[in-house]
């Protein structure tokens, strides 16, 4: 069927993320969507295995949130938060402070995750300043971290993970360390921040699942001797649950699997993307009361000078509540667990795939990692031509569907992920038997 013509006229003025334009072909021109489906302009379906960028807890279209942002339209689009404020966004901070563990109680609203994680970095800097210690100005990150694409985020991911390699240059240098999975590794961190600890700031981590990284997954065990470290050398914790926030580990935020006393509580998270339900664009930083406590007294410059134009959209904050409802009323923790039971038992055929170095599941996140060379543009078209949404990326194909997948979609996209994983060893396979044929034939 022909393209849409809206959709040719746009793409002469369009600029894609993360996408070389001189060879992309045209997106998926997606018109409608419910539940885990995607309908294209052609009149197929798509089952969602990504929930667009891990936003979509709910499906697509939920009644409740499309029915709480309508009511918050006629009454309230948006108005500016310095000076003024208004209900939905004082609703959902008391609600997401009741929710989190400890004294996460002080709730900075913005619009996305890379920019909720710059402001939890002002706030550790500047909480030191405050503190009268200004020198402590260096963060602590992981290897295979991913934290945004801004600029002071940027600073904060692998630096041989390649996405941002180009502006190493450019980004204020911080400390990377390696995750404490083994005695070895546990002392090298204790060395990091034992050398560096008159000088950080924070520790920062994706707790249980380091997303865009490669989807690498740890345990809670790692998470509590990470936030023990960070404790023992007096530096504040940072727990981005941009991508682990809100069901998707198998506990509504990944850090509770750490937080079985204050001991294991961040001093800051970052909460974006299921936030609004995959609704609306909203994001979070949520801070302890001693830390907000430090910007506190009579002189303005202890005060955090920053405020986004759109924090705390009514639109989005309603989005969010209604999000929060269904938290509560439907067996959305529940659903997730039993995601993870059918990835575990339905992704172990992966194994025997030639070409597959791991399977990793992690609540409802199922991840492969592959070896060898990768064709992600092959795998990124047969994906569509089996009827489901998915999108690898470098060697990983993962899987992250809403949490309310039924079994059965759920296993067509198990299905579809390992057929075209069969797929990619008959070609690796048939690449190499071509390349051998010249040498055997001589």
């Amino acid at each position: 069927m022909s393209s849409p013509a809206w959709l040719d006229a746009g793409m002469e003025h369009i600029w894609l993320p993360y996408t070389q334009m001189a060879t992309a072909q045209p997106p998926l021109p997606v018109v409608s969507s419910a539940g885990c489906r995607l309908r294209l302009a052609d009149g197929r379906e798509l089952i969602d295995g990504i929930s667009s960028w891990w936003t979509a807890c709910h499906g697509y279209s939920h009644p409740h949130i499309r029915d709480a942002v309508a009511r918050q339209l006629d009454q309230l689009p948006h108005v500016m938060f310095a000076g003024l404020t208004h209900e939905p966004a004082l609703r959902l901070a008391t609600r997401l402070a009741a929710l989190l563990p400890g004294d996460l109680e002080r709730v900075f609203f913005t619009e996305s995750g890379s920019v909720s994680v710059e402001v939890a970095l002002k706030m550790a800097l500047q909480y030191w300043q405050n503190k009268g210690q200004p020198e402590r100005s260096r963060i602590v990150y992981f290897r295979h971290g991913y934290h945004g694409d801004t600029f002071a985020t940027m600073a904060l991911c692998d630096p041989d993970e390649g996405m941002h390699t180009l502006f190493a240059h450019s980004m204020p240098s911080q400390i990377m360390a390696e995750l404490p999975t083994t005695p070895v590794l546990d002392a090298a961190l204790a060395r990091v921040l034992a050398t560096h600890s008159e000088h950080i700031a924070a520790v920062i981590i994706e707790p249980l699942v380091q997303g865009a990284g490669g989807m690498k997954m740890h345990s809670p065990a790692v998470l509590r001797r990470v936030a023990e470290l960070a404790r023992e050398h007096d530096c504040l914790l940072i727990c981005d649950e941009i991508m682990t926030g809100f069901g998707r580990t198998g506990t509504m935020f990944a850090s509770e699997a750490a937080a079985q006393s204050d001991l294991w509580v961040p001093d800051i998270i970052c909460l974006s993307k299921a936030l609004s339900g995959g609704t609306l664009p909203l994001a979070a930083t949520v801070a302890r009361r001693h830390v907000f406590d430090a910007f506190l007294g009579d002189d303005p410059g202890r005060a955090l000078m920053h405020g986004p134009t759109f924090m705390a959209n009514p639109l989005a904050c309603a989005a969010a509540n209604a999000s929060l409802d269904l938290f509560e009323r439907e067996p959305r923790i529940a659903q997730a667990q039993a995601i993870s039971s059918q990835l575990h038992e339905q992704l172990a055929a992966c194994r025997t795939i030639p070409g597959v170095a791991e399977v990793r599941v992690r609540g409802a996140i199922g991840a492969v990692e592959l070896s060898g060379p990768v064709d992600l543009g092959m795998m990124r078209r047969r994906f569509p031509e089996l009827g489901v949404w998915l999108r690898p990326f470098g060697n990983v194909a993962y899987l992250m569907p809403p949490l309310i997948i039924s079994p059965d979609e759920l296993t067509i996209l198990t299905n579809a992920l390992t057929q075209v994983l069969h797929e990619r060893a008959a070609n690796v396979s048939a690449a190499l038997d071509s390349a051998q044929s010249p040498v055997d034939s001589a």
